[in-house]
């Protein structure tokens, strides 16, 4: 059996809706930036997934091929040690001058692949078509895509239309390359269900081979789905189809955490926008990993199957989770152990794919909208050059056989914890052939992420993201550690030995600061440069807070990383001098200069200020001069977490996309959670009398790419979360020391089995 080999791929898709054709490879800026071919040679990859779609080279006219494009990429990353696969459709439709159920598509396709194999004679591996099922559905059964269509017989036609057009294009491509590969991607999950719904998942079962089982010439009299297709009139097609197949080379199975999918009758115990149904009953379709027990088999339990099936070499072509850093991370090194596990019992695996090297847009929407929502991949690029993230680190061990993982990466992800259940727990009752492979939940943390800070805002919030991100740490508070003790930090990093130090502690009050400058200082810079050394000298990585105070307000557009400080205030000279001295250590620092906190787990910020105030109906006085950029805390922590595992340093900017008044920010407050916004008063900042002299304008911008969300969208979560009627027993549940439960609202009560 070959070696089990890493492989990579851009996501590229080219879809249509309406009349508008959204392109992934311009979207990420690989359209424009050649030299990212030499990032990804530099993670280890043997083959790369690469497009040469038809709809970018042939847009206007079949006869009118651009080949530039490719002309200047494909040599280079044989070139750099790669070998393409080369990707002729990907989830489109073609240009506009076909579609997925023309009657000419499938030859004009193949006349597009012979041209492609003319051009580039020298490959090997192709994927004509990527997902042909998956593409069927979206496009002629849902009417996500174009062309719209929501008719199962139309599903069957474009489904049949790419076949056909595979089959014909690998027989353009053979006859310039007699070695060429069929690797056909296609995504596999299984279908649960209760008992009511068993029908529909027998369904769905069924269909989710038919993109290999037409190829291998299997949809014959007796298949599952025989009865049904000819009863459409496709019996003449399908025995055409069945007697000149074009049988994979390689199966190549994508599959991700929501291909699994749990169909339940009991509408009432989910929302709306989970309803669906058939022509006999409706019925909820969920994410099978966030309501089954016990959890489905997942990618090891369909590559199992899909060896059973078929007997043919396999590959995980696609294997990517828009999270967390550390749960991207985890999914894939669990599907390199499965693949490597599988090799173990004599399942032919050839490869693992990172897939969205360079992240996605707008997939949460399935591509029908754009809205520019980013997720992040092995680079990140929203900043120029790209930035490689803690999933390129990971790439590159596995590529190489070296090196240890990321100790924050070391847990369980959260499809093996409790976490996974947004829905109360269903037994599984319908059978399922596949083996129920052991339960893993992932290489035990030997070394913890220690965060100095355990009584702050800050601190508890860094602490509450472990907890829901599964990453090990120790929080400790000024008792335990001491800044202001050397002993004491060494006392406790040599006994804790984390892989990385967050310090969340320090002095917060701006305005008593004024008065008891020593103090400040000694909390906000000698002892945060005192654990940032030592840190250093044991080779660790650090992450310490700075403030937008650093500024002096006197800029006309939002501050960037590198523009100079010059506090007006005693706490803005803390951490200026911070900064300043942490950085010019050495060593492996992040300083986070951020602004303005507000969230739900805290009642003293400004945003519960609004709430309770105009709540009461009492009138609410803020700033109307002053202007800053709020930071929600979650996004906060959630991001500091990523840039840490990533591997950044320097100083960075993190607040929420936006600038706003403090009256401004209290009236959109107040907007999203139904208040009276008319009860905010926009006064002069320097009429509230406070010591300490604000800067008139302290917004935030990033010149290291943006990672926050825009400030809208955090006032919009923060609003789902705390409603006005149950603010106030929040914030004193948190008074008293015993966080309500926010995160989780749903999946509560016991497990039950469907009767």
């Amino acid at each position: 059996m070959p070696e089990l080999e890493l492989w990579g791929g851009h996501e590229c898709t080219v879809n249509r809706v309406g009349g508008a054709f959204h392109d992934q490879t311009i979207r990420s800026g690989h359209h424009d930036r050649p030299e990212d071919l030499e990032r990804f040679a530099a993670l280890g990859l043997k083959a790369l997934r690469y497009p040469v779609l038809w709809e970018r080279v042939a847009p206007q006219r079949p006869d009118r091929l651009d080949w530039s494009w490719t002309d200047a990429r494909l040599p280079r990353i044989r070139d750099l040690g790669m070998r393409p696969i080369a990707g002729l459709l990907h989830h489109g439709s073609g240009p506009r001058y076909t579609s997925l159920v023309d009657q000419g598509f499938a030859p004009a396709f193949a006349a597009y692949a012979g041209a492609a194999a003319e051009r580039y004679p020298w490959i090997e591996d192709w994927t004509p078509v990527n997902e042909p099922l998956t593409t069927a559905r979206f496009s002629a059964l849902y009417g996500h895509w174009y062309p719209h269509l929501a008719d199962e017989h139309m599903f069957w036609v474009a489904l049949f239309n790419q076949i056909d057009a595979t089959r014909l294009a690998m027989r353009e491509i053979r006859r310039v390359n007699s070695a060429a590969r069929l690797i056909q991607t296609e995504d596999l999950g299984r279908t649960y269900s209760t008992r009511a719904v068993k029908h529909q998942a027998d369904f769905d079962n069924a269909r989710r081979w038919m993109t290999w089982d037409l190829l291998a010439g299997r949809v014959t009299p007796g298949h599952l789905l025989w009865d049904r297709l000819e009863s459409f009139g496709f019996g003449d097609r399908l025995r055409a189809i069945a007697d000149d197949p074009c049988p994979p080379d390689v199966i190549g199975v994508n599959h991700y955490l929501t291909s699994d999918r749990f169909l339940d009758h009991r509408l009432d115990d989910y929302p709306p926008e989970r309803h669906g149904g058939n022509q006999y009953m409706a019925f909820a379709d969920v994410e099978a990993i966030r309501v089954a027990l016990p959890a489905p088999g997942g990618l090891e339990s369909v590559l199992d199957e899909a060896w059973a099936r078929y007997g043919l070499p396999l590959a995980v072509t696609e294997a990517h989770n828009g999270c967390t850093r550390e749960e991207q991370v985890r999914w894939l090194r669990e599907a390199w152990e499965a693949a490597r596990r599988l090799r173990g019992r004599g399942v032919d695996v050839r490869a693992v794919t990172a897939w969205a090297l360079l992240g996605t847009y707008d997939w949460n929407s399935l591509l029908t909208r754009h809205i520019g929502h980013y997720e992040v991949g092995a680079f990140d690029v929203r900043a120029e050059p790209p930035r490689p993230t803690g999933l390129a680190a990971e790439l590159k061990r596995l590529g190489s056989g070296q090196g240890e993982p990321h100790p924050a990466t070391l847990g369980p992800g959260w499809w093996r914890r409790d976490i996974r259940m947004e829905f109360r727990p269903v037994f599984r009752t319908v059978d399922s052939p596949e083996p129920r492979p052991e339960w893993r939940t992932g290489q035990a943390p030997a070394r913890p992420l220690l965060i100095a800070g355990a009584t702050g805002t800050l601190g508890k919030a860094l602490a509450r993201a472990c907890e829901w991100r599964g990453v090990d740490y120790r929080l400790t508070s000024r008792r335990e550690l001491s800044l202001e003790e050397p002993d004491s930090i060494a006392r406790v990093l040599d006994a804790c030995e984390p892989w990385g130090v967050i310090n969340a502690a320090g002095w917060v009050r701006v305005d008593d600061a004024e008065a008891e400058a020593a103090a400040c200082l000694a909390a906000n810079a000698e002892g945060a440069i005192r654990l940032a050394r030592a840190c250093r000298d044991r080779g660790l990585p650090f992450v310490g807070f700075s403030s937008d105070l650093v500024f002096d307000g006197r800029s006309d557009r939002p501050y960037v990383e590198s523009d100079t400080p010059s506090p007006l205030n005693v706490y803005g000279v803390s951490k200026a001098r911070a900064e300043c001295e942490i950085l010019d250590l050495g060593g492996r620092p992040l300083m986070i200069r951020t602004a303005a906190f507000f969230s739900p787990f805290d009642p003293y910020n400004f945003a519960a200020h609004v709430l309770r105030t105009l709540a009461a109906d009492q009138e609410l006085h803020a700033a109307d001069d002053l202007v800053v950029s709020p930071t929600y805390v979650p996004d906060l922590v959630d991001a500091t977490l990523d840039l840490l595992i990533d591997g950044e340093t320097g100083i960075r900017h993190l607040a929420n996309n936006g600038e706003v008044s403090w009256a401004e920010f209290a009236r959109r407050v107040a907007v999203a959670m139904n208040l009276d916004e008319a009860r905010v008063l926009g006064r002069p900042g320097g009429s509230f009398g406070w010591p300490a002299p604000r800067p008139a304008y302290a917004a935030l911008g990033t010149e290291r790419g943006v990672v926050m969300p825009g400030l809208d969208n955090a006032i919009g979560r923060y609003a789902a979360i705390v409603t006005e009627a149950e603010f106030a027993a929040e914030a004193e549940a948190l008074v008293d020391g015993a966080p309500p439960d926010l995160f989780m609202r749903a999946g509560r009560g016991q497990p039950r089995e469907d009767a």
